[in-house]
């Protein structure tokens, strides 16, 4: 799939561009009280990991840019975000709901489904992630 960044000027995004690498793919909005809570989480383990092998993607499902850049700017995400107003992707992804998070390993291969919030960085995660950076 390909979406937009939240930052127009970034152009868009295709998840087949992050071949070869780990990416963890987040699905949220800024409503979500639950998703709220694990941005922090979420900073941390993308500030853990190496950018050369593992990628966070946050894709909001708001309608509204200006609150995603707001939220964005409030908690200091700086992994990538895309927009997916019309809910396309999500509904591709076959999602239950938001948060839920896909691990998907170097080969373009969903192998963790994760329904609601998580301490991403907590070790369990860190290390579930790291197995899959091993080549």
């Amino acid at each position: 799939f390909e979406l937009p960044r939240l930052e127009e000027s970034e152009g868009r995004l295709a998840l087949s561009s992050l071949a070869g690498r780990v990416v963890l793919l987040n699905f949220w909005a800024t409503w979500c009280e639950p998703c709220e809570r694990e941005v922090p989480a979420m900073q941390r383990l993308y500030e853990a990991l190496p950018r050369a092998d593992f990628e966070l993607v946050a894709v909001s499902i708001d309608d509204d840019p200006a609150l995603v850049t707001a939220f964005r700017d409030r908690y200091r995400m700086d992994f990538p975000i895309l927009l997916d107003r019309d809910q396309r992707v999500y509904k591709t992804y076959q999602t239950m709901g938001v948060p839920e998070s896909l691990l998907i390993d170097r080969d373009g291969r969903i192998v963790e489904r994760y329904v609601g919030p998580r301490d991403w960085d907590a070790p369990e995660y860190v290390e579930r992630i790291r197995s899959l950076l091993e080549p």
